[in-house]
């Protein structure tokens, strides 16, 4: 068994897919904002970025927002804390050696900074960089 995907729901599909797919550089392998969700690959697992409406249910409210603790495997974390910050990404704080003896740079949510609402609706969920390679995974 192994994972193939892993899903974010979110209030703004078009602000995750300018998030991924346009400042972060995954490639959209399906969907997109006119097909209601967006699927990025091409790895050995994909993203999946669902939208829930405002008048969705409870339920499904519940899931936006919500954590998520995804890694992204970048060549050079400086490089790609100085590219995203120059988008206008914000970060909890610099990249900074875990005691695991990889580096993480978290960022704050895509929302942040946007007039939309609040960060945490705004949200999947804060995103983590760490460098390669590197023989030990975050244990997220």
């Amino acid at each position: 068994m192994e994972l193939s995907a892993a899903r974010l729901f979110v209030r703004d599909l078009a602000q995750a897919q300018h998030f991924y797919g346009t400042l972060l550089g995954l490639p959209l392998q399906a969907g997109g904002t006119e097909l209601g969700f967006c699927v990025f690959g091409p790895s050995s697992v994909q993203l999946v970025v669902e939208p829930v409406p405002l008048d969705a249910p409870p339920e499904e409210q519940a899931l936006v927002g919500r954590f998520s603790g995804l890694s992204f495997a970048v060549t050079s974390i400086a490089d790609e804390y100085t590219r995203l910050q120059a988008c206008g990404v914000t970060f909890t704080g610099a990249p900074e050696v875990q005691h695991w003896g990889g580096v993480l740079a978290t960022l704050g949510p895509f929302g942040q900074s946007s007039s939309t609402g609040s960060a945490a609706k705004a949200s999947p969920g804060p995103c983590l960089m760490r460098p390669l390679p590197s023989a030990i995974l975050p244990h997220d």
